[in-house]
């Protein structure tokens, strides 16, 4: 096994973190008799030839025979083999899309590789032969090297489950030209078995193999799928991922919102069994995170599953409730308030009232409940789906500014909890969305103020509450703390969004300081949005930045462009200079694209008025898009949605004047 393995000069190569010198004593560590060494091994192995992909590293083609043949080698532990055969799958699905990223070595490499990979398709343990399965599938070799292999394993594979995999695997590699002289074979088979296979899930396997290619199949089988899915014979794809993920799988064969709807309906319809009511509301999910159009119909479901005997199927509905907004939680929250007793799903009841801002749910958030965590968290949109995920705290509370005198209590809890160094900017963001604070509330953010790590967000809330929130007292306060950072000599230390001075005169002339000294202070930092947006406050007292803005409007980086324009447009209220980064900006919206800038750069036309008339067009087809406008995923893509639609619509009344 280890033949070669010395020879190589690992040193002279390099992987994830550095020198690759440390491979050869990780592969034996792998088929060592220590078996928690051996899993350790594995995991450090993987770490260092893939963590998140990237790039293919000089190390691992050299790597790859001996991590094939440890894979191979029955006496060492499966969980190790596997995770060995694992990581060649990720480097081999990872090297088609890294380009130059891909170290020259590692075609040839894998080339050489091909014949010991295959031959692990008839190995004994299922397990190395599903691993084995879909490190082809995905990998980007042409049918033609591959077919004959898979065929001659799906011939002699008599594990159910392990053929659905094979399946699959067919059906990628045979649409990988060159396919050679059995890819039309491999086709053919895959036909064969979708019209008359032995089982429902066959025909479901075969299905899946073809449809990319034939995305006019799963609207002729329609009842077959749907049929395979909550057939209790599902439960073999199980075996190659949770049930959830062949539903879903099954149900993005339908591009188009009308069919994929008409299609989850059906999933949607009673189950005996639990997990399967469950991965149909996923699949409602995903439907609704993407698409306007089905919520009418779906909405009822999820209003029925509200009272299902499983835990996790209430979850599910309660949570799609709160994402699509108070108009969906309104009509329900009477059910609602009566879960909030129910442990398992209390907390995303608390989130579905506080969403409508029920007062039902006040009682219940002055007790800080646990399941809301304190740092917010952001899914990508990556693959199409949805899954469950409770907000931050203060996110929920930021919601509520209707009942900022019953919470109050709850941030200055959480402002005076010793060691937090983002309370300040968490809580304090609260406080500037409810518009309000409480004397404890204020004093505490006067300490953070004096804090070297906490003054920068401290500075911000009150600069933004104001003296009318602060008092007379607070505000004298502010000032005397600010105008000493504002004159130390390197402006103090830089806050990540603009140097510390910039930050300190620009709250301090909120606060009734000097204009002229914030303008100052903010015009070295001309390259940051957050600097940009505080001079935008200052309107025309910022008016001698005039060239300087022009020339930032024009940034590569799109935010610097959007908070230029709309600064720029405060201080001279130069339409004509401002509409072309603002546009840019919105490249795509009216396609159904978002990125997070593009709300703020709405809100800038909604302020210039009739004069960003040239913008209405797209305003108008973003609005009558059916696609949901968001970056992320979860509750926050519905949110992201909602207020760029109510953005955009506010614009298109100003444009129109």
């Amino acid at each position: 096994m280890w033949e070669g393995l010395d020879a190589v000069e690992w040193a002279a190569l390099e992987h994830n973190y550095g020198s690759a010198e440390d491979v050869p004593e990780l592969l034996r560590a792998c088929a060592g008799d220590d078996p928690e060494a051996a899993e350790d091994a594995a995991s450090e192995l993987s770490n260092s030839f893939f963590h998140q992909g990237g790039w293919i590293c000089s190390a691992a083609p050299a790597a790859l025979p001996f991590l094939l043949r440890t894979a191979a080698d029955a006496g060492v532990a499966p969980g190790v083999r596997e995770w060995l055969l694992e990581l060649v799958g990720d480097l081999a699905a990872e090297a088609p899309g890294v380009g130059p990223g891909v170290d020259l070595a590692w075609w040839p490499a894998w080339e050489r590789a091909l014949p010991q990979l295959l031959a692990l398709l008839d190995d004994p343990l299922p397990v190395i032969r599903r691993r084995a399965s879909r490190a082809l599938r995905h990998c980007d070799t042409p049918g033609e090297q591959l077919l004959p292999g898979l065929l001659a394993a799906l011939a002699a594979e008599d594990d159910p489950a392990l053929r659905l995999d094979l399946l699959l695997t067919l059906g990628r590699a045979a649409r990988r030209e060159p396919a050679g002289p059995h890819g039309p074979e491999a086709i053919g088979l895959l036909r064969s078995l979708l019209a008359d296979g032995d089982s429902l899930q066959e025909r479901h396997g075969a299905l899946l193999a073809l449809a990319p290619e034939e995305p006019e199949l799963p609207l002729w089988h329609t009842e077959l799928l749907a049929a395979a899915l909550r057939d209790p014979d599902a439960s073999r794809w199980a075996e190659q991922g949770a049930l959830t993920r062949v539903y879903h799988r099954t149900t993005a064969l339908f591009a188009e919102p009308g069919p994929a709807a008409a299609f989850v309906r059906v999933l949607l319809r009673d189950h005996p069994d639990a997990a399967h009511r469950a991965a149909a509301l996923a699949q409602a999910g995903g439907l609704l995170a993407e698409w306007h159009s089905p919520t009418a119909d779906l909405l009822p479901v999820l209003a029925a599953r509200l009272d299902d005997p499983a835990p996790e199927v209430r979850r599910l509905a309660l949570d799609l409730l709160a994402c699509l907004g108070p108009a969906a939680v309104a009509p329900q929250a009477d059910r609602i308030a009566a879960l909030l007793e129910d442990g398992p799903v209390a907390d995303t009841a608390l989130w579905a009232l506080a969403r409508a801002g029920d007062p039902r749910c006040v009682p219940a958030l002055r007790g800080a409940p646990a399941g809301f965590g304190s740092s917010g968290q952001y899914f990508g949109l990556g693959a199409r789906g949805h899954w469950p995920v409770l907000p931050a705290l203060h996110e929920v509370l930021a919601l509520l500014p209707g009942h900022a005198q019953d919470l109050m209590p709850v941030v200055e809890q959480e402002l005076a909890r010793e060691g937090d160094r983002t309370a300040a900017h968490r809580f304090g963001t609260v406080l500037t969305e409810w518009g309000t604070a409480s004397p404890t509330a204020v004093g505490r953010l006067l300490e953070l103020l004096a804090e070297e790590l906490t003054w920068a967000p401290a500075a911000e809330a009150l600069a933004r509450l104001g003296p009318g929130v602060l008092g007379a007292d607070a505000v004298a306060r502010a000032r005397e703390m600010l105008h000493a950072r504002m004159n130390r000599p390197d402006g103090g230390p830089d806050t990540g969004a603009d140097a510390g001075a910039g930050t300190a005169a620009w709250a301090c002339w909120r606060l009734g300081g000097d204009p002229e000294a914030a303008v100052a202070a903010l015009t070295a930092h001309l390259d940051r949005p957050a600097a940009l947006r505080m001079l935008a406050d200052l309107g025309p007292d910022a008016a001698r930045c005039a060239g300087q803005l022009r020339v930032r409007t024009a940034d590569r980086d799109a935010w610097v462009g959007v908070e230029a324009a709309g600064a720029l447009w405060a201080a001279t209220g130069e339409a004509e200079a401002v509409l072309p980064a603002l546009l840019s900006a919105l490249r795509g919206l009216d396609e159904g694209h978002h990125l997070p800038v593009m709300p703020t750069a709405v809100r800038q036309l909604a302020r210039i008025g009739p004069a960003a008339r040239p913008a209405a067009p797209l305003l108008r087809a973003a609005l009558a898009g059916d696609r949901r406008l968001r970056s992320n995923a979860a509750w926050r893509g519905f949110v992201e949605d909602e207020e760029l639609r109510t953005a955009a619509a506010e614009a298109l009344v100003a444009v129109r004047g």
